[in-house]
């Protein structure tokens, strides 16, 4: 199992990271432009595309939506405290947060889902939904705590910068349109796929590049205390609360493998977007994600004890 989720999953991921960190160190690469299309085009194109040709079930959404909820919160309140305790900056404690409730449930989660699973649809849909919420928290919370840190706590200016973002509306117009089945012509709907089928690639090529561009610090003791609690406490509390909501079988299962994933790719897009701690950002998805080689490969193996 391990070979296989190194090969299939863990390997490509890090040719595109190391990609991106060779053209940054040969060609210098523009990335305030980079994240801007990231932020502006790539990623409301990705959302629109997983919301609007998403198969929610509505029990299953209901099931999936109470665990997430507990979840996020139980890691929110735990990041806060500690972030107090440590006496952070108001930036550092957005993005100490962030890395915490941020992962990357999308271009890694998915694919562990599937080799992990042989492609069961029913997986498949709650790592989808899982995928959903992550973008909501995201571009809702993610961007709002980020901007509350850069104006000082004026959160006023924060939700009028959140309102600029394209995201939520992406994420909203989608959904609308999935419920009421809504058909679009193909000179819209071709340019958002071309768009969601570049997220992977670009989001990493652009971690890659911002990776080279801040050093890695070993003696940076928050990357390591958000790294252990995103690998090893985060899991914990998936697996207390699968137990206490009395959830079985694959459902189960699906959602133990996706509390383990490593820091998301989108918490190093909002640093650089905003220029609050990228650097800090960058080398929390770069450890996390290489550690969780291990931590995901003991996750799939306890999972098959969860039915």
């Amino acid at each position: 199992m391990i070979f296989a989720i190194l090969l299939q999953v863990v390997l490509p991921i890090f040719v595109l990271i190391g990609i991106g960190s060779i053209m940054q160190y040969i060609f210098r690469l523009d990335l305030y432009t980079l994240t801007k299309i990231n932020f502006y085009f790539i990623t409301p194109a990705a959302i629109f595309i997983s919301m609007y040709e998403s198969e929610m079930s509505p029990a299953l959404l209901g099931s999936v939506a109470l665990f997430y909820a507990i979840y996020v919160l139980i890691l929110y309140i735990v990041g806060a405290v500690l972030s107090r305790r440590r006496k952070f900056t108001r930036g550092m404690r957005a993005a100490f947060t962030n890395s915490l409730l941020l992962d990357n449930s999308g271009n890694y989660g998915l694919p562990i889902n599937d080799l992990a699973f042989k492609g069961d649809p029913l997986a498949g849909s709650v790592q989808a939904l899982i995928m959903s919420f992550q973008s909501l928290l995201t571009f809702t919370y993610g961007v709002l705590s980020i901007q509350g840190a850069k104006t000082n706590g004026l959160y006023r200016q924060a939700i009028k910068g959140f309102l600029k973002m394209p995201v939520p509306y992406a994420l909203v117009i989608g959904l609308v349109l999935h419920v009421l089945a809504v058909p679009l012509p193909g000179f819209i709907y071709q340019p958002l796929l071309y768009g969601d089928r570049s997220m992977v690639a670009i989001a990493l090529v652009t971690l890659g590049a911002q990776i080279i561009k801040y050093p890695l610090r070993l003696d940076r003791l928050e990357v390591y205390l958000s790294v252990a609690l995103r690998l090893l406490f985060a899991p914990a509390v998936g697996f207390v609360l699968i137990l206490a909501l009395g959830l079985k079988g694959i459902p189960a299962q699906a959602l133990l493998i996706a509390s383990g994933m490593p820091v998301g790719v989108n918490t190093s897009i909002l640093a650089e977007e905003y220029q609050n701690e990228p650097d800090f950002a960058a080398q929390t998805i770069l450890i996390s994600t290489i550690l969780n080689v291990i931590t995901i490969t003991g996750l799939i193996s306890l999972a098959e004890f969860v039915a």
